[in-house]
């Protein structure tokens, strides 16, 4: 069974249902104040790739793949981020099936990853982030066949890491992050890294509309500096 163009909902394990179900009906204005504008921001896409890791002593369960910029680069350095970018020609029209060719392109790209593997079940309203001018469509894949990543291109990923879904969920790991420009959102701190800004707001209304969200304090607060 297909939704938007590109996904099938065919065949995910069970608890991928609750995202994929959240997908289908899920409101822009219901996953950030930022919102396209009318006209203007550049079209781009982001894989949210879900999977199912193995640690020590047996499964870990349910993951989600992340890289962490590059800090030279001049948009978002050194920021953890889903494998994603801006739409090319080569993929397609924006409104059509452009969204996930470019995210499968752009997770390749960044991470080796094998787009052969991955099984797209799901497309999220457009969003933007005011600061780079992007209208971002999260694209969201169930790692089907998992396969060996990395950071291809030193110059623009740092490295390539994947995160359990129950540290997200974990309230020890949860945060706020303030910024002297005013910005106010959650943050996660895991696996050595403070996800915030973009990435961190999209997993937590992840989080929240699938049913895994747990309690957390919201009054504990993690200052940035200015150039962040």
């Amino acid at each position: 069974m297909t939704g938007a163009p590109g996904t099938d909902v065919t065949g995910l394990p069970s608890w991928l249902a609750p995202v994929a179900d959240a997908a289908a009906s899920v409101r822009p204005e219901q996953l950030s104040r930022f919102l396209p504008p009318d006209a203007g921001g550049r079209q781009s896409a982001v894989l949210v790739l879900f999977g199912e890791g193995e640690g020590e002593g047996g499964r870990r369960g349910p993951e989600l793949l992340l890289l962490e910029r590059a800090g030279s680069l001049r948009s978002h350095a050194g920021q953890p981020s889903f494998p994603g970018g801006a739409l090319d020609p080569v993929d397609g029209d924006p409104e059509g099936e452009g969204p996930v060719r470019a995210a499968l392109r752009e997770a390749y790209e960044e991470t080796g990853l094998d787009p052969a593997g991955v099984q797209v079940f799901g497309v999220l309203p457009r969003l933007y982030i005011p600061v780079s001018r992007f209208v971002v469509t999260p694209v969201l894949g169930w790692w089907r066949e998992p396969t060996p990543v990395r950071a291809v291109d030193p110059a623009e990923t740092a490295r390539v890491f994947t995160v359990p879904l129950s540290d997200l969920a974990d309230p020890a790991n949860r945060t706020t992050v303030t910024h002297p420009s005013g910005f106010r959102g959650p943050a996660f701190a895991v696996c050595d890294v403070l996800v915030w800004g973009f990435t961190a707001g999209l997993i937590d209304r992840i989080l929240h509309f699938s049913g895994w969200e747990r309690p957390w304090d919201r009054g504990k607060e993690v200052p940035l500096s200015a150039g962040a």
